[in-house]
């Protein structure tokens, strides 16, 4: 009786290292974040004043809480286009044998070396390649005559979201796809041999089974990459610093000026809550779509 009374339990003793460790440094510091999200309090005050959800109604009624939230939708977009779809086609050019295999390791490496770079040293380098007239864009530009194209890429309000958001997607589209090649290499060769003999050509393979076999690990990174477009922070601080005029501020950015720079730390807490909330639903639909299938 006492050994099956042990085996019962033993799978929660092996779990509650792990649980308490959640509890500890996920699950208490977000419960207790929702908490500070109902006080107006500030990190050089001992005081605090219980205001309820007044934190809440002033982020709201902000026009720039509501345009960070549009540009970390906007990031979530572009990002799924080029992280995974973009991605999953390059992944699957370079697994099919197009070319050969020195040449395909070399594009491989060459995707793959931005992701290894800090965020900082990404940043500074294309700040250095968008500055006006002397950047590298702006020099294509003039050499190429399409100098009326030439922009303050990071200046203008109409440019500078983009041009922070393609410097990520170059960034990271090589890590997806270096991910996706693992996916895909998995697939059993059987499926493409059989294929080829029925006269399929390389995009009807590509659809009927590429897409069909990396369906999972599609989902997985598209998950992934909505969790990092609705969380960024660096890439944007380092470059813009959610100027000029918040045309660049995400609600990474925004929390950090509403808690350092302006010193309002239970409307900064508000705003985390918020993206927790975001990035919990976004779970949740992950869940969902995975019992399904």
């Amino acid at each position: 009786m006492k050994a099956q009374t042990m085996r019962r339990i033993a799978p929660y003793l092996f779990l509650f290292p792990s649980l308490l460790l959640l509890i500890s440094f996920v699950y208490a510091p977000a419960l207790e974040n929702m908490v500070y999200s109902l006080f107006s309090w500030s990190s050089v005050r001992i005081e605090s004043r219980f205001v309820g959800l007044d934190n809440y109604r002033e982020l709201f009624a902000s026009q720039i809480f509501w345009r960070a939230l549009v540009n970390n939708a906007l990031y979530a977009v572009i990002s799924i286009v080029f992280q995974v779809f973009f991605a999953l086609v390059i992944a699957a050019v370079l697994v099919a044998g197009v070319f050969g295999p020195l040449l395909r390791n070399f594009f491989r490496t060459a995707f793959f070396l931005p992701s290894i770079l800090p965020v900082t040293v990404v940043g500074l380098l294309w700040q250095l390649i968008y500055q006006p007239t002397i950047g590298l864009i702006d020099q294509l530009l003039f050499a190429t005559g399409l100098q009326s194209l030439s922009h303050v890429w990071l200046g203008e309000e109409a440019t500078v979201m983009m041009s922070v958001i393609m410097v990520s997607q170059w960034q990271w589209t090589g890590y997806m796809i270096v991910l996706f090649m693992v996916a895909i290499q998995a697939i059993p060769s059987d499926l493409y041999e059989a294929l080829r003999m029925e006269g399929a050509s390389r995009i009807q393979q590509f659809f009927y089974i590429t897409v069909p076999g990396v369906r999972e690990s599609t989902l997985i990174l598209a998950i992934i990459t909505i969790f990092g477009a609705f969380k960024v922070f660096d890439i944007i601080w380092v470059m813009t610093a959610g100027g000029p005029n918040n045309a660049s501020e995400v609600l990474g950015t925004h929390m950090y000026r509403s808690a350092f720079r302006n010193d309002v730390s239970g409307y900064a807490a508000a705003v985390a809550t918020v993206i927790f909330f975001i990035t919990l639903a976004v779970g949740a639909v992950q869940i969902r779509l995975q019992r399904q299938d």
